[in-house]
């Protein structure tokens, strides 16, 4: 007696089936397999949409008008609102002010780091151990010479 039971005929599915084939793990049915160029996910993301990361780029980068000095120029989102926030700074706004200074510390030094995003206790944490790192380079100068020294072999 063989494993598979042969159901009453369907329509079309049983003439397409091999008479040994055996439906388990791995191996569905062919009645409810995916047709050729069909996709499993047909409502799925459709092409040439955005993401917010990319949207907030777009933002940023699209032009805006503003009148500076009484010319009317076109400057980026960004700029825009930098220049806003330079002109609320210097108009006395504590808060505008500790933003402006916060981001001229993070992106005027000339020797940017990897640290330039992280806060205040990652990047403290980031010298403590760039500082361990580099006092066990000095302390271990040549590896060759550790093994010369005798390890009992």
């Amino acid at each position: 007696m063989s494993k598979t039971r042969q159901s009453p005929q369907r329509s079309g599915s049983q003439a397409e089936k091999p008479a040994d084939y055996e439906v388990g793990r791995g191996k569905p049915p062919l009645h409810t397999r995916f047709r050729p160029g069909q996709s499993g996910n047909p409502k799925g993301r459709p092409k040439g949409v955005h993401n917010f990361r990319t949207d907030v780029q777009a933002t940023l980068k699209a032009p805006v008008k503003v009148t500076r000095e009484g010319k009317r120029r076109k400057l980026s989102t960004q700029e825009a609102a930098l220049l806003r926030l330079r002109e609320k700074a210097l108009g006395g706004d504590a808060r505008a002010l500790d933003r402006l200074l916060g981001l001229a510390q993070a992106y005027n030094n000339e020797e940017l780091t990897a640290a330039a995003g992280l806060s205040a206790g990652d990047a403290m944490l980031l010298e403590i151990y760039k500082a361990r790192v580099l006092s066990g380079a000095a302390g271990r100068s040549d590896p060759a010479k550790e093994n010369e020294g005798g390890d009992g072999s």
